[in-house]
């Protein structure tokens, strides 16, 4: 019975994080269509993207509620969407990172990236803020910064970053006790089992917008 809760659990945190993988490619599809779009387009686009996220953010919540396991397996998931939803972290791969748990592929990206700036092929603004994004992830996965870092995130941090410290202290470490429930899990594909509940997929081109 254990080693078939835990294949469950394990296809589980799989589906829903192919699910978020999907809403981070939107969220990169969009920003390198930039140029292609006017004001209107791209803010009402990257809206419905957010509002996918937040959807997608309550659905996680509800299944994770008093469900220690689960708690353990999506919390970081949790804290990255958050976060993406926040505008606190803006850069969609660092967000999927978060999401995994992955400080190592995160300290390797910070690593190119301060190769990149010192030879002109990343903006200095870019760098600061993608920057602080890592620096953030891995304080929030329990990694140790060092004292230069601390300090770069403390003189870097944006409102909307250091509002997201402080609404997300406790996320992710619920104390609730369980009771046991049947969750229909909102998705976006459509080719997600049926006890999933899925419902449609969005996808994006530059020249046909959004649809579904």
């Amino acid at each position: 019975m254990a080693s078939r809760g835990k294949s469950e659990t394990s296809k589980l945190k799989q589906n829903m994080e192919e699910q978020l993988d999907r809403l981070m490619q939107q969220l990169q599809d969009l920003e390198e269509c930039r140029e292609d779009l006017d004001d209107t387009e791209y803010e009402e686009t990257k809206s419905e993207t957010l509002e996918q996220l937040n959807e997608f953010n309550e659905s996680l919540k509800k299944l994770m509620s008093g469900n220690m396991t689960l708690v353990d397996e999506l919390g970081g998931m949790q804290l990255a969407i958050q976060a993406a939803i926040s505008q606190a972290f803006k850069t969609p791969e660092v967000i999927r990172l978060f999401a995994k748990k992955q400080p190592g592929q995160l300290r390797t990206r910070l690593a190119e990236m301060d190769r990149d700036v010192m030879v002109g092929k990343l903006t200095r603004d870019v760098y600061t803020q993608q920057k602080v994004e890592i620096l953030s992830a891995l304080r929030k996965l329990g990694e140790k910064l060092t004292a230069d870092d601390e300090a770069f995130l403390a003189a870097n941090a944006s409102a909307s970053l250091s509002q997201f410290e402080k609404v997300t202290a406790n996320l992710g470490k619920s104390e609730a006790s369980f009771t046991p429930r049947t969750l229909r899990i909102q998705c976006i594909d459509s080719k997600c089992p049926p006890e999933a509940g899925c419902g449609t997929e969005n996808t994006w081109d530059c020249s046909a917008r959004f649809r579904h």
